[in-house]
């Protein structure tokens, strides 16, 4: 397995990947299946286009994308000490293999070098009980939770909401 920062060349593959992850999991993001169905190559390698800001990882068995996890930092003016993680997702398959702590670590190494953020929120709905264990061990801690957050085929799902403060040493 490989871990790395994704590029436009990965458009194909993370569009593959992002329809699996609203087919299987809908009621894991607030994002649906009929919003990214009609995206095209060409509109995902904008998406995927890196920045010190705002960055995709993958990881990848081969060519083949297993999981994903993305980044980028708030721009308004007040909000800028602010970024937030995304999208993140491993396939059934490879679920229990440490996939989804290798792309979150490898994430939260750049992000938290981000110049001027300090801090990390993530969100993540109730369901994904093995998503919220793995971002408490990497540092998150809770800090609000949305009663009927989402609606999903007519079913209501809250959604935890998680901050990592990024502590800076005196130098940086």
């Amino acid at each position: 397995m490989e871990i790395r920062f994704l590029n436009t060349d990965d458009a194909a593959e993370w569009l593959r990947l992002r329809l699996e992850a609203l087919r299987h999991d809908p009621e894991a993001f607030s994002a649906s299946l009929e919003e990214y169905e009609s995206l095209s190559v060409e509109e995902v390698k904008h998406r995927l286009w890196s920045s010190a800001d705002a960055f995709v990882v993958g990881a990848s068995e081969g060519s083949r994308l297993i999981g994903m996890a993305g980044f980028y930092r708030d721009q308004g003016g007040k909000s800028r000490h602010k970024a937030r993680v995304w999208g993140v997702y491993v396939s059934p398959a490879a679920r229990g293999n440490g996939v989804g702590r290798g792309l979150m670590q490898k994430l939260l190494e750049r992000g938290t070098k981000v110049n001027g953020v300090e801090q990390i929120l993530i969100s993540v709905t109730s369901t994904q009980t093995a998503a919220i264990k793995l971002y408490r061990s990497l540092g998150f801690e809770p800090f609000g939770h949305e009663p009927r957050a989402l609606k999903v085929a007519g079913k209501f799902i809250d959604e935890e909401y998680m901050v990592m403060r990024v502590e800076r040493s005196a130098q940086s």
